[in-house]
């Protein structure tokens, strides 16, 4: 409500912005249709620990495989609060419904750059991603509190699926299978891993195929990524699976 100018940039207080990321944001937001741009995300402390090291991959697949699919549809479901331009006459439109934010008649006060960037597209704007505008943040260095993240993020996805049910209608087809896709598939994931330890647990037998087919869908995803991206660590994020 302070702000004044065409634009307004969000940016995490743990992230650095890549010298030209302002301009390259400016440059996308030319277009007026377009409510919100985004730019690439990468972990500024990538090689502190395994675990660094694997969100740092999963940001690259975040940003340049799902967003940047979403994007040829000029909609981009969620716009990362480390790095987001929006365009203060649309969110002068939306700031009543950002600021109460509701799920299921309770105060809801998480993912909120989830919720805006749904809340952008309902309204009739287009979101987008602009991969050359790179933007370094801090990810969580250790298990317990990526964990706690990943479920808050969860909860957001889920939460705002619902908000999203009257828009996707109207968007490419693609993208209610990519949004339907994030929320079967952890569940689906996590489903077919227990129904494969009570298998072992109760019949004795090691459920092989099960295993093999995780593991397959695991390394084609790893090998396509680390052949887009030219870089071989890609097949190390197999390890992301079980965790996920």
């Amino acid at each position: 409500r302070s702000s004044s100018g065409d634009l307004v940039l969000n940016v995490d207080s743990d992230t650095l912005l890549a010298a030209d990321v302002v301009a390259k944001l400016v440059l996308k937001m030319g277009d007026p249709d377009i409510g919100a741009a985004m730019g690439q995300l990468v972990a500024s402390n990538r090689n502190q620990t395994w675990l660094t090291k694997l969100i740092d991959m999963e940001y690259w697949l975040a940003c340049n495989e799902e967003r940047a699919a979403q994007a040829r549809f000029g909609a981009v479901m969620c716009c990362c609060g480390p790095c987001a331009m929006y365009r203060r006459s649309a969110l002068n439109l939306l700031l009543d419904q950002y600021e109460a934010q509701f799920f299921r008649g309770k105060p809801s006060d998480f993912g909120e750059d989830r919720h805006l960037t749904i809340l952008m597209l309902k309204a009739g704007f287009r979101t987008e991603y602009v991969p050359d505008a790179i933007a370094a943040t801090v990810v969580p260095h250790s298990l317990r509190p990526y964990l706690r993240q990943q479920l808050r993020w969860a909860r957001s996805t889920f939460r705002d699926t619902f908000l999203a049910l009257r828009l996707l209608p109207e968007l490419d087809g693609y993208l209610t299978l990519d949004v339907v896709g994030q929320n079967l598939g952890p569940i689906l994931l996590a489903i077919s891993s227990l129904a494969a330890l009570a298998q072992l647990l109760i019949g004795g037998s090691i459920p092989w195929w099960t295993g093999l087919t995780i593991a397959a869908m695991t390394m084609v995803r790893c090998s396509v990524a680390a052949l887009r991206a030219r870089e071989l660590r890609f097949i190390g994020f197999s390890f992301h699976t079980p965790i996920n």
